[in-house]
């Protein structure tokens, strides 16, 4: 296997334990069904950066072929799936090849969606959370840029100070590929990113006065990186999760990226704006929230409707006739 594809899985997997908190056994199971696709890959002259939608299609026909069982092609394609949406997350691909690739007897699975009520509760908790007003501050501009931005988690936490410098309503962040974005802040973030600021110089001050380097981070740490890890903010927003009696299975720092935009489409937001923020190439990236939306919207006409099942009117439940 050549070295590029052993970095590209062994940062996705590395990444899958850190986020999802991936057990050892699924990253065996990651990394078998990775270097499966791989070698057919080579065969076909091709790699992990350069296959197309066909050449996955191609990969599931071939495992069909081979007599591999529905589960086992089921599972192959969403390791192939999860491997393309980390890469066009953090950059390594311009597209997802994957998206849009049903698996056998499956439907596109829609993500995990936050209600705005949860959400709210995710920033109160992030407001109160923390071992000193330092960590408190830090921890609620975290939050309240994620969700006003629907930036990527590696974008969040290694944004530079220097970004957030001049016009507070709007934040410059630096995406896939050094491709730049403006993207707006909502007033609660500018307020929360104002108090952090004023931190954060206090911090390099006294920084300065040891004759220590002042961090360009926003978000800094002493660790390797320099700034707050992923790993480190997937297990804040847990704690944000169990702290604002939210369900922490349904809390990781992309469910608030999809809140981000589907909270956006649901308020009326233009799916192109929508595109442009989260920093989408292909606007058919972004319709995957139309279909989340629709289905919202289709059990709210179903649970809420006065004629719905369980819910008819007080006169009786009986549906008007013709001509009344």
């Amino acid at each position: 296997m050549q070295s590029d594809t052993f970095h590209w899985i062994s940062n996705f997997i590395e990444a899958q334990a850190a986020e999802l908190g991936a057990a050892t056994n699924t990253q065996l199971a990651y990394g078998r069904d990775l270097k499966d696709f791989d070698s057919y890959l080579a065969r076909q002259s091709r790699d992990f950066a350069s296959a197309s939608r066909a050449d996955v299609e191609a990969y599931l026909i071939h495992c069909d072929a081979q007599g591999l069982a529905k589960s086992t092609r089921a599972r192959r394609l969403s390791a192939i799936k999860q491997l393309y949406r980390f890469a066009f997350e953090e950059g390594m691909r311009e597209d997802n090849p994957a998206i849009q690739i049903a698996g056998p007897g499956q439907q596109k699975r829609l993500p995990k969606i936050l209600s705005e009520e949860e959400v709210d509760r995710l920033l109160s908790a992030a407001r109160a959370s923390g071992r000193n007003r330092t960590d408190r501050l830090r921890n609620t501009c975290l939050m309240e840029l994620l969700y006003a931005t629907g930036m990527r988690v590696t974008e969040l936490v290694s944004l530079p100070i220097a970004a957030t410098r001049g016009d507070p309503r709007l934040l410059l962040i630096s995406g896939k590929g050094g491709k730049e974005r403006m993207v707006p802040l909502s007033p609660p973030a500018r307020v929360a990113l104002a108090e952090w600021l004023i931190e954060r110089d206090r911090m390099d001050e006294a920084a300065q006065a040891k004759r220590k380097p002042a961090s360009r981070f926003l978000f800094p740490s002493h660790g390797k990186s320099g700034h707050l890890t992923r790993h480190r903010f997937y297990l804040l927003i847990k704690e944000f999760a169990v702290a604002g009696g939210v369900e922490p299975n349904k809390v990781t720092p992309h469910t608030l990226r999809h809140a981000f935009a589907t909270h956006l489409l649901a308020n009326g937001a233009d799916l192109r704006a929508i595109q442009t923020m989260l920093g989408h190439a292909d606007v058919a990236t972004t319709e995957i929230y139309t279909h989340v939306l629709e289905e919202r919207l289709s059990e709210l006409v179903l649970e809420r409707h006065p004629l719905a099942e369980g819910n008819k009117r007080k006169s009786g439940g009986k549906a008007p006739s013709d001509g009344q």
